[in-house]
């Protein structure tokens, strides 16, 4: 058993390069704002919002002593990441996993926050502090410098009192908010949105990507959607007389976002098995109130995983894929490969991959090596569209 160490964190199951860090100045700094106070509660009076691989909860736990701290991490791969630095480090008791929901914050003292690029997210986290933490809580929110905005401090204002900004340290600062004031609306989020263009309503959480929005990637993939079949799917087989009928095709949308592409795709093949999986949980809950709210949802799973660690071989006849180009904050290709690369095992023979990727990416020699022949279906001045058949 290791003592515990921020340089000694690991972020596997997620991407490890030499250039990509589990932790960073703004963790440490962040705790050692909240220092005073942390010695002065019990663990469950401390909750930690947007830790990336354990930094701030197990720093919290190893430095003061503390268990059962509240935590809440988007990425599916974090958590993970944060069970194996805990046992690593022998604090595996240290914290309790929560949704997003109140049971998280409810009575909350202290609130360590990550905190995130999008403001929306921002807005939801700090909406549901207001409406069930302590009276007195305080939110350490940190990052770097260099992604911080004064619009923060507008979001962060909204549900308290005073807001003010720590000195800066290692090109990371604090945010410290305090004066709580409970909100007289009703929660902000979900967003619901009709999209007049696709004829579907969209569900959106904070921390989904694009919020109820078509992402423009998605919408160029969609435009050809009626080639997105499997070839056995443009002639289907009859079923002799008194033979069980053809099994029904798996599709998934592999990234699902706020689940756009899923539920086009099943309302489009209303006899075919959709599986929408991504490893937020804000994308999951999102995708789950947009095939629910289109009538779709007893065909389509929403499932939050790390890739498609949860689907079997030979599994899907199709899979289509919008995947990101950055992990985190920095740019890096290392999450498209390891899709590309999932994809191809899961992928029965004869079933098809569509991407849709930036087209200065130039994915498809990547594809090519780790799914099998790939042709292009389409291009415009930002994006390319293709079809990929595992070897």
């Amino acid at each position: 058993m290791e003592q515990f160490a921020f340089d000694r964190l690991r972020r596997w199951p997620d991407i490890e390069a030499p250039n990509l860090f589990a932790s960073d100045a703004s963790d440490r700094l962040i705790l050692d704002e909240a220092s005073e106070l942390l010695d002065t509660l019990q663990g469950r009076d401390v909750v930690v919002v947007g830790d990336r691989y354990g930094a701030l909860t197990l720093g919290a736990a190893a430095a003061h002593g503390l268990s059962g701290i509240r935590v809440h991490q988007d990425a599916y791969t974090g958590e993970l990441a944060l069970a194996a630095n805990a046992e690593r480090f022998g604090l595996a008791g240290s914290f309790d996993s929560h949704p997003l929901d109140a049971s998280l914050v409810s009575g909350a003292r202290v609130v360590l926050l990550q905190l995130p690029r999008s403001l929306a997210e921002l807005d939801e986290v700090t909406d549901l502090i207001a409406r069930h933490a302590d009276d007195d809580v305080v939110v350490f929110a940190g990052g770097r410098i260099k992604h911080l905005t004064l619009a923060m401090n507008d979001v962060l204002g909204r549900s308290f009192a005073e807001v003010s900004a720590t000195r800066a340290r290692q090109k990371s600062r604090v945010l410290i908010a305090r004066g709580l004031a409970r909100p007289a609306d009703a929660p902000r989020y979900p967003r619901v949105d009709e999209n007049a263009e696709l004829g579907l309503t969209v569900v959106a959480y904070g921390g989904a990507f694009s919020g109820t929005t078509l992402d423009i990637g998605t919408r160029f993939l969609l435009s050809f959607l009626d080639q997105i079949v499997p070839p056995q799917a443009t002639a289907p087989p009859s079923a002799a007389v008194g033979q069980p009928a053809p099994a029904r095709l798996t599709a998934i949308d592999l990234g699902c976002g706020t689940g756009i592409l899923a539920a086009a795709l099943a309302r489009q093949n209303p006899d075919w098995n959709v599986i929408a999986s991504d490893t937020s949980a804000a994308a999951v809950a999102s995708a789950r109130g947009t095939v629910a709210a289109n009538g779709v949802d007893d065909r389509v799973s929403v499932v939050r995983d790390n890739l498609l660690s949860k689907q079997p071989d030979d599994s899907a006849d199709v899979i289509v894929c919008n995947p990101p180009f950055h992990v985190g904050s920095s740019v890096h290709t290392g999450v498209a490969l390891e899709m590309f690369r999932d994809a191809a095992r899961v992928l029965r023979p004869g079933g098809r991959l569509f991407t849709v990727f930036n087209s200065h990416l130039a994915y498809q020699a990547d594809l090519r090596r780790l799914v099998g022949p790939t042709r292009e279906l389409g291009r415009n001045t930002k994006f390319v569209v293709t079809e990929s058949v595992p070897r």
